[in-house]
Order: structure tokens, then C-alpha cells, then sequence
């Protein structure tokens, strides 16, 4: 219901009348002042007059109802530890493909390599639940699929020129605007669920305490709607994995790349390897040229550019 009441009065920027609400609504004029009351108290500026309602301005948080199509599956929570933590919850519960996790903030935010991701009010931090049936050594094509949807989102909201980052980050020159991780459980070899946890620096301020990270907001000088940046970037990225095509994910991602061409660093617990990126494969795995012209195929890590060495 408060779905439809915002989608109507959206839809009408003049005073609507409960009468006319109730009608079209299929509900009676209480139920109707009932859930104006629950949306104001949600922060949604509903203006009421003698002659009706009218929508004034509403709050740029992700509730479930502001996505009609996909509010059965969507949770939002104000603070939570991390949405990774409930999605597994869920997932192991049998919720259905395309849950999505949303929150306001995260007091133990994942990164990758069981790094923090610092998540505070104002960025927007979510877990995708998928239940693809591949085997598991395809699971990496969902996250890059999702890298290059985010990347293309931002790019064509915001007009800021975000690139990707080997394996899953969105840069924006050499800060850090968004980042991903990825787990899975599979039954034998084929995979029983993937959960992609997502953060971006929205409208919030990372640079204090994240020297080389950036956000939309300090980039561009104004806020932007995360509500909007989610919608348009679930419903693309839900297009884009109802027929993946690898091939073309992965030329997406090359064309995107912040990466490839450039002198690496890759850093696992186990060794750190160097060498010129040259190309990814079909699983999104890179391929490392290293001094010796040797081809290693790298299959994670964390990446860094070494800077160009002036000559002697």
C-alpha cells in the first residue's frame, strides 16, 4: 500500500483527496490516513490539507517499498554489523534469487582479505543473494557482471569517469569509490548461493579516516539519490545475469579497466608477485606478465599500480 500511495501521489504534484485515493486505491479513507501517518513518521513530507494530500519531498532512504517490483525481496535495517552476515542468514534460510540486503550503516563493514569497510551514514551498503546454477569455478563472472554494472551506472548518473579496479573495485583516478566481496556455498560442485556484498561512498565523507577513497558527493560538490543509484543498478544488473554472456562482461570490463596495462603489485598471505597486466580471462582471472615474459594467471589478491620510476 505505501507503495501505491507514493507512486499516485508522485504521479499527481497537486493536493490529491483521500476520497479519490481511496478509490483508486481499493481501500477505505482510514487505511489511507493510516499509512499517510506511517510515512510521515519515515520522514516522507506529506502535506495534509482540508482539500487532501500532497507529496512534498521524501527521504533518500532505501526502504523496500521504493521498489515495487522487488519489495518482497528486499530487507533494509538501519544500523546492522554487516548486511554479508544477515544475507548468509537468509540464504541458508532458502530466500529466494535476487534478495537484496540494504542498510544505513554498518558498525563491521567486510572489505576484502577480512579488511573493514568503514561505513558510515550516507554511502550505500547492500548484499545481493543469487542462486545461479553453475558449477564453482564460474562464480567469479556475477561479481565482475556486477562490477561493470555499477561502474556503467555511476558513469551514466553521475558523469564522474569511474573505472574498475582488478578484481572488484570502482576507482575514481587512484581512489577507491566502491568495493565488492564475494562468497559462496556449494553443494558438491555446483554452487547452492552467491552473496556479492556492495559498498559505495555515496554521500558520505571516507577521506578523513580512508586517505585513498573518494565519494559522489565530494566529487560532484552535491548529494545524489541512493535510492535511485540502487534502483537503476539492480534492475541493470538483474538484465545483465538473466542471460549472462561472459564474453561481452568481461570486453566491458576491459574497456573500463583502471587496470590492465599498467606495471601491478599483486598481494596474497602466501607470496607478492609483479609484472604488467595484460589481460583477464574468461573467469575474470588476470593475467600477469612478469619480468621474465612469463604468462601467470593470477586468482586473487590484492592488486596495487607501481608508480613509474623516474629515469637515473
Amino acid at each position: 500500500m505505501k507503495s501505491a500511495l507514493l507512486t499516485w501521489l508522485r504521479s499527481h504534484p497537486d493536493v490529491v483527496s483521500g476520497e479519490t485515493l481511496s478509490t483508486v486505491l481499493h481501500t477505505s479513507r482510514v487505511t489511507i490516513w493510516n499509512h499517510i501517518q506511517k510515512l510521515q513518521g519515515l520522514g516522507y513530507d506529506i502535506q495534509a490539507t482540508p482539500k487532501g494530500y500532497r507529496l512534498a519531498a521524501s527521504p533518500d532512504i532505501p526502504y523496500p517499498f521504493e521498489f515495487p517490483e522487488r519489495e518482497g525481496r528486499m530487507y533494509y535495517v538501519e544500523t546492522i554489523g554487516s548486511t554479508m552476515d544477515l544475507a548468509k542468514t537468509l540464504a541458508r534460510e532458502g530466500c529466494p534469487h535476487g534478495t537484496v540486503v540494504v542498510a544505513e550503516r554498518q558498525t563491521r563493514g567486510k572489505g576484502r582479505l577480512r579488511r573493514t569497510w568503514i561505513s558510515d551514514v550516507g554511502g550505500l551498503y547492500f548484499t545481493i543473494v543469487l542462486r545461479p546454477e553453475i558449477p564453482a569455478s564460474h562464480v567469479m563472472r556475477y561479481p565482475f557482471a556486477a562490477s561493470v554494472v555499477l561502474c556503467r551506472t555511476i558513469r551514466r548518473m553521475t558523469g564522474i569517469d569511474a573505472r574498475v579496479k582488478w578484481p572488484n573495485d570502482i576507482l575514481v583516478g587512484q581512489a577507491k569509490l566502491a568495493g565488492m566481496l564475494c562468497e559462496m556455498e556449494a553443494e558438491t560442485d555446483l554452487v547452492s548461493f552467491v552473496n556479492i556484498g556492495i559498498g559505495v561512498n555515496v554521500n558520505n565523507d571516507p577521506e578523513p579516516a580512508e586517505q585513498k577513497a573518494c565519494s559522489i558527493r565530494n566529487i560532484l560538490g552535491h548529494p545524489v539519490e541512493r535510492v535511485a543509484l540502487l534502483r537503476e543498478f539492480l534492475d541493470a544488473y538483474e538484465t545483465v545475469i538473466g542471460a549472462l554472456d561472459p564474453v561481452a562482461v568481461m570486453r566491458e570490463w576491459k574497456s573500463l579497466s583502471a587496470t590492465l596495462g599498467k606495471q601491478v603489485r599483486i598481494v596474497t598471505p602466501e607470496r607478492v608477485t609483479e609484472g604488467r597486466a595484460v589481460d583477464i580471462d574468461a573467469n575474470g582471472n588476470l593475467i600477469l606478465e612478469t619480468q621474465n615474459r612469463h604468462l601467470e594467471t593470477i586468482l586473487y589478491g590484492d592488486c596495487f599500480e607501481i608508480p613509474n620510476q623516474p629515469n637515473a
